[in-house]
């Protein structure tokens, strides 16, 4: 039988809380697979009364999380309070969510959960407790580390309308552009080559690849990171037997027949990939992340904290990343 998937908390003044328990009550009406929420259950039962959502809570460990989820919400308990309002974080924010984020990971490696799904956190919260990570996703690659080896994270937005994949992450535009290498391309797109053979089923994987410049630099007189860059790397990716082509005009990549002779897009910086995918699929979009010895998906969205505890948010994009992760964790390996 498959195992739960670990849900984190996330930033517990934000709506996480709110779409965990929205997500549990549509749990029959869209078969979705068993899941555990990391956290403390007082704060998610004051959360669903603020809400008036009809649902039982159960305090278990997480091997019993399974035979609880079809009559309550099942809650692992990590050892840290979360006393935080609805759109009010406080003192006990940052350690409920960190806690979480570690015992999900846990538990995925030690045989307990098939994946971790992880809602939104509030990182100006957790900068102001100390947290050094850009993001969860470098937070994530840390406790995947082994032996001093910390592996590369490929955040990854999917939707069943496009998948899209930024060679740079959290960076500004002039520290995107400085980082850019052939190296880091060649080495993002072999993982992303890699998992959507492993965790997506797809046995010849199509990667389009993005330039860096508008028209793709324009054989030169836009730029020269297409011809100095992303070309070589492309180059030596064909070499390795991975399709990939490009560079490609990124306003030319998108429209649905494009879309059409590909599985993945890679883009070089964080915007150039994800506003194609939030204006398709802004809802329902999901963050993978690649190139860890474990499946993690997420909403692709913030924390709301202006909607928190009004019963406004949509839990169509945590639905989604729950539905994702099972997929993936049934993939043979």
């Amino acid at each position: 039988m498959a195992r739960p998937l670990a849900l984190t908390l996330g930033e517990p003044a934000g709506i996480g809380p709110d779409i965990t328990i929205a997500a549990w009550l549509r749990r029959n009406e869209l078969e979705l697979p068993a899941f555990y929420l990391l956290g403390d259950d007082a704060l998610i039962a004051r959360r669903a009364k603020a809400l008036g959502a009809d649902i039982r809570i159960a305090r278990v460990r997480a091997e019993e999380a399974g035979a609880a989820f079809s009559d309550a919400l099942p809650v692992v308990a990590t050892g840290e309070i979360a006393t935080a309002e609805p759109s009010r974080p406080d003192a006990t924010s940052a350690p409920a969510a960190l806690a979480s984020i570690r015992q999900a990971v846990a538990d995925v490696r030690e045989g307990r959960a098939d994946a971790v799904v992880t809602n939104p956190i509030a990182k100006s919260v957790l900068y102001r407790a100390g947290f050094r990570h850009p993001g969860h996703t470098e937070f994530l690659a840390e406790l995947a580390g082994h032996d001093g080896r910390v592996p590369q994270p490929v955040m990854m937005l999917w939707s069943p309308r496009l998948a899209v994949v930024p060679v740079t992450i959290h960076l500004s535009l002039r520290d995107a552009l400085a980082q850019l290498s052939r190296e880091l391309i060649v080495s993002t797109v072999r993982i992303v080559a890699a998992e959507l053979k492993s965790r997506f089923g797809i046995s010849r994987p199509r990667i389009a690849i993005s330039g860096l410049n508008p028209h793709a630099g324009e054989d030169g007189s836009l730029g020269h990171e297409e011809q100095t860059i992303v070309t070589p790397a492309i180059k030596i990716l064909r070499n390795n037997g991975i399709e990939a082509r490009g560079p490609l005009p990124a306003d030319t990549m998108f429209h649905d027949a494009a879309r059409k002779t590909y599985d993945c897009a890679v883009c070089m910086y964080h915007d150039q990939a994800l506003i194609p995918i939030k204006t398709l699929a802004f809802d329902d979009a999901v963050n993978v992340t690649l190139g860890l010895p474990f499946i993690r998906t997420s909403p692709d969205h913030g924390t709301a904290f202006d909607i928190a505890g009004t019963g406004k948010a949509n839990p169509a994009s945590l639905i989604a990343a729950l539905q994702l992760a099972s997929r993936m964790a049934a993939q043979p390996t």
